[in-house]
């Protein structure tokens, strides 16, 4: 079953390269392009228009930090989804700054790494678990002793203001809850989640979750009594 998704493949490991590319292909996924290295990444990148770029950290230069970087620099609706093999906290931590909306270390099944790029696709964020509480953590100390604000109005008074919906989707966002979480805790649909997500982020001019996920903790959403209840 097609997916209709384009993925681009980025791994200096031929074998593990071939193979994530066997996998997305048999999923419906259609691969775009691969590359062996973060040059190669970045002058296919542009024809290829991938939604989904699939990349190790560790490549020939640029590493996969500064090719992360650059492509939502470049295409800020591209989705950059982590698969290496170190989960170590400050590989993390730099690549969800350099704009990752996902990480998987390497030891995911099948099954999870398909999940996570149809996820990523959608707009959510992913973590191979154990991840998302450390990243949610370093966002919350970045931004430890600012005084929150009023969760409706943003920082910049030209900017709308959020409806009563989109801010308590937005709380659930800054606690790590997928988007199907949401909708389940909210007993509306995915669709309905997903367009919530993307009228915020077009009025507070950002380009995914993680970005939300720290304006939220800034604005001290994550601190809110639990949501829908």
């Amino acid at each position: 079953m097609e997916t209709g998704i384009r993925v681009m493949v980025v791994d200096d490991h031929p074998m593990w390269r071939d193979a994530v590319e066997r996998d997305l292909q048999a999923a419906g996924f259609d691969v775009v392009a691969v590359a062996a290295n973060g040059s190669e990444a970045l002058a296919r990148f542009p024809a290829a228009r991938p939604q989904v770029v699939v990349l190790d950290l560790q490549i020939p230069e640029p590493n996969g930090v500064a090719v992360t970087a650059e492509v939502v620099r470049q295409d800020p609706s591209a989705r950059v989804l982590i698969l290496s093999a170190s989960g170590e906290q400050a590989d993390v931590l730099e690549a969800v700054k350099a704009g990752a909306t996902g990480y998987l270390v390497k030891s995911a099944s099948r099954e999870e790494l398909i999940a996570a790029v149809l996820r990523v696709a959608e707009g959510d964020t992913v973590f191979t678990p154990g991840l998302a509480g450390l990243v949610l953590g370093e966002f919350r100390r970045l931004v430890g002793g600012a005084e929150p604000r009023d969760p409706g109005v943003t920082a910049d008074p030209a900017k709308p203001e959020l409806t009563e919906r989109e801010t308590e989707v937005l709380k659930m966002v800054a606690k790590g809850m997928s988007s199907q979480a949401i909708a389940d805790r909210l007993v509306i649909s995915h669709r309905t989640v997903q367009n919530h997500v993307q009228n915020t982020l077009r009025k507070l001019q950002m380009h995914n979750r993680v970005e939300l996920t720290r304006y939220a903790i800034e604005q001290g959403l994550d601190d809110d009594e639990e949501p829908g209840r």
